[in-house]
């Protein structure tokens, strides 16, 4: 169920309403020039990133799984959206988006958002910083002013070169206004956090490059100025051989797009105390970007500034989301023409500062201090992102995330060989086995200390195997193991095999009911296994079977 609809059925008055449009006007007056700005480094039309602010945003918030959460083109979707610009043109953006909202929404309806969730935080942080350096090259043109004698290169090794090259086109009034913009933003952060920096900044110096006549691109020089209406929506050409084109750059932007909204998400969780409904979001998210592709827009996602913005701003709920797409809808309405005068050199500063905040230097500091392995998954993540391309770093990255926890969780997991003690006055039988204590040669008490899952199942597996042919019973304990998956129930069903071959009795112990659950599907026969609640019960199973056992085995104590 979309908040919209909790929030309303709560009760709405005219004090939520209130707290909202502040909140929509603030956020709003934030997005404007940066929805423009993402656009024109993405390689789109300014008027495109309104289109998907507007429409993208409305959407998210009418129907997503987050009171807060704010849509939009978003900084981390430059570097995926230049790349199909550049190769499938601008159709094949607008298809690779209606594609990627029907694959967001389809994850959202199998529920797969808690797994979305699962990528790990080194992955998140490296991908991250990565695409920030990405954004920051690729506003190096309009930061000075360059002028190329060819097309500007995609790739980060093939750019340099080419900027280096024509560093002597630089233009000394594109560097004052990009150098100023950041100025004048980094200035009223901290003398006036409150204000709207970004907007101020880029107002100005569009009023100082008109004023002045400065010889500078603009909005107006470049792309003709935006309109001030919104397109028809229409819906793009689904054939299938353009759907097939598509469709690697779609599942980009489905996997960014849900890792980026349910990331912001959190965000906004941590800051409020709520909790957000993944997949619904997710669902949300799908539908917007098929909105945005009707309406020549591209890909959506929920953007982290924007929402702690709102949040910050006092919003009450998804209306104050809603509010904040109307408002741009009537900027563009009414400022349109203004927007002509915007220097792209302003803009391109607005991007240093996007991309700046992107990286999160207190998370990699932190991570580079923890050790080895985040330091590794970190390292790749990061340049294979800038080097290669985004999609192969996050699965790149998630795969070495993947193995160092499972080696992490394989360290963590051990066998323990417990002295079985069944009697009265036995009331630590969970004591480490001690060898100069130990009074029955006959049975052998192992317990399960972590999960036994796949990555512990060798080293758990070859304790287990060497089982000394005197022992008549054998004990396993699972009472401190959480888990069992496939391949740990297939060593202990080698194990029964073994001990019933020998004729050695084999009990399960502590075992939660989805652990034999796994051990009777994997074959493990109840005529070769007897399941006991504890060590105790199992030993009291076994002397029963063997009356001479306890005259023989008399009580031992622990002193």
């Amino acid at each position: 169920m979309p908040k919209l609809v909790t929030a309303l059925r709560e009760g709405y008055g005219l004090a939520q309403l209130r707290a909202d449009s502040v909140a929509g006007l603030t956020v709003a007056i934030v997005a404007l020039p940066l929805s423009m700005a993402i656009a024109i480094a993405s390689g789109a039309s300014p008027a495109q990133g309104l289109y998907t602010a507007i429409v993208g945003g409305f959407l998210v918030s009418a129907l997503g799984g987050s009171r807060f959460q704010i849509g939009g083109p978003a900084g981390a979707f430059i570097v995926l959206v230049s790349t199909v610009v550049a190769t499938q043109g601008m159709e094949g953006l607008v298809i690779a988006t209606f594609l990627s909202g029907l694959m967001m929404a389809a994850m959202g309806l199998l529920r797969l958002g808690t797994f979305i969730k699962f990528i790990p935080f080194p992955v998140t942080v490296g991908f991250t910083a990565g695409i920030a350096v990405i954004i920051f090259a690729s506003q190096l043109r309009e930061l000075l002013g360059l002028t190329l004698a060819e097309g500007e290169p995609g790739p980060l090794h093939e750019k340099i070169p080419v900027l280096v090259a024509a560093a002597p086109s630089v233009t000394l009034e594109a560097v004052a206004l990009s150098f100023g913009t950041v100025a004048v933003i980094v200035a009223l952060k901290y003398a006036r956090p409150h204000w709207p920096g970004m907007l101020i900044a880029v107002a100005a110096a569009a009023a100082v490059a008109a004023g002045l006549h400065l010889p500078v691109a603009t909005i107006g020089s470049k792309f003709g100025g935006i309109p001030n209406i919104l397109p028809a929506p229409v819906l793009p050409d689904l054939s299938l051989e353009k759907i097939q084109a598509a469709l690697p750059a779609a599942a980009s932007f489905a996997l960014l797009g849900s890792i980026e909204s349910l990331l912001s998400a959190v965000v906004a969780d941590g800051m409020t105390g709520r909790r957000h409904r993944s997949n619904c979001e997710l669902v949300a998210q799908g539908v917007a970007n098929m909105g945005s592709a009707l309406f020549g827009g591209f890909c959506v996602t929920g953007t982290i500034a924007r929402t702690a913005t709102n949040v910050r701003a006092g919003a009450h709920g998804p209306v104050a989301g809603i509010l904040h797409a109307l408002f741009l809808l009537l900027f563009m309405l009414l400022a349109a023409p203004l927007a002509a005068y915007i220097p792209l050199a302003a803009l391109a500063g607005v991007l240093v500062i996007v991309a700046w905040n992107m990286v999160e230097r207190p998370a990699i500091a932190v991570l580079v201090r923890s050790g080895w392995g985040d330091a590794a998954v970190l390292a790749a993540t990061f340049f294979l992102t800038i080097f290669r391309e985004l999609s192969e770093a996050i699965m790149v990255g998630f795969a070495m995330g993947s193995v160092l926890f499972i080696y992490r969780m394989s360290q963590a997991t051990a066998v323990q060989k417990s002295r079985p003690l069944v009697r009265e006055d036995a009331p630590d039988e969970g004591r480490a086995y001690d060898e100069t204590r130990a009074a029955d040669p006959e049975v052998v008490v192992y317990r399960i200390v972590g999960a036994f899952f796949f990555g512990a199942a060798a080293s758990i597996g070859s304790v287990l195997d060497r089982i000394s042919d005197s022992y008549k019973a054998l004990i396993i304990d699972f009472s401190e193991a959480p888990f069992l998956d496939s391949t740990g129930a297939n060593v202990m069903e080698g194990l029964a095999h073994k001990a019933h071959r020998k004729g050695v009795q084999l009990f399960v112990t502590g075992a939660s009911p989805d652990i034999r659950r796994a051990l009777t599907l994997h074959g493990l026969d109840p005529k070769q296994v007897g399941y006991a609640a504890t060590v105790d019960e199992a030993l009291a199973q076994y002397d029963q079977t063997h009356p001479g056992h306890r005259a023989a085995h008399p009580a031992v104590s622990m002193g």
